[in-house]
């Protein structure tokens, strides 16, 4: 059992365009809070865009060559698009424990547990949402921390939106037009960019097998001093 019998699970296989996704998440999110609908696990890909969360600086914008969107979540500026993995979490934390921070810090433990499924060291890291590894050798040298995920949510009503994105084979040179999540000094890789095929279809099922745990996880309060 995982824990999904009662949560629509939504796989796309075309890309979803940011916009029509968000106007979709908004009206779900209305209706789980209100009752007349069931919660949703929605993964997808996005054609190239630009998304600017609340505390997104216009001086970290430093090439538009794609749509710019006003995403509403949390966070800074981040980047979607083919290659990427997108996971929209709408639950109802009325059901479980009422623990933002427990959220954020369950969701980000999915995406590290399913990373160690492809033999992927995933971590949080002090001070810095998302997901972070080791980078690739390059030129003979050890590669520095890198982030493959990212993680920005927005909870309306104690009903969560938004969620997280996972870097499987992206253009990785699409990141240059932002300073990603507002972090300059850190870069960003891949799963292939780390040496691995990994399919949509693959990362997918290796996710959704781990959802049980991830559920689970949100009946727990997060203790105070819980390191990230």
């Amino acid at each position: 059992m995982n824990g999904l019998q009662d949560i629509e699970v939504r796989v796309e296989s075309a890309p979803v365009p940011y916009r029509v996704a968000l106007e979709a998440m908004a009206a779900r999110n209305a209706a789980i809070a209100e009752g007349t609908a069931s919660e949703l696990i929605w993964l997808l890909e996005h054609p190239p865009v630009y998304t600017a969360g609340t505390s997104a600086d216009p001086a970290e914008l430093l090439d538009p060559r794609f749509e710019v969107v006003e995403a509403g979540r949390g966070g800074r500026y981040t980047y979607h698009g083919p290659g990427q993995r997108v996971g929209y979490i709408l639950l109802d934390l009325r059901k479980r424990a009422r623990d933002v921070r427990g959220f954020v810090h369950a969701l980000e433990g999915w995406v590290i547990d399913t990373l160690a499924d492809f033999g992927v060291a995933g971590r949080r890291a002090e001070g810095r949402i998302g997901i972070w590894v080791d980078g690739p050798e390059r030129n003979g040298l050890p590669g520095g921390e890198a982030k493959i995920g990212a993680i920005g949510v927005r909870i309306r009503r104690w009903v969560t939106m938004h969620g997280f994105s996972v870097n499987l084979s992206p253009d990785l040179a699409h990141f240059g037009g932002i300073v990603p999540c507002g972090i300059e000094e850190f870069g960003v890789t891949s799963m292939k960019d780390l040496g691995l095929e990994v399919a949509p279809e693959a990362w997918d099922r290796a996710l959704l097998a781990r959802a049980g745990d991830f559920l689970a996880r949100l009946d727990v309060p997060c203790p105070p001093e819980t390191a990230r």
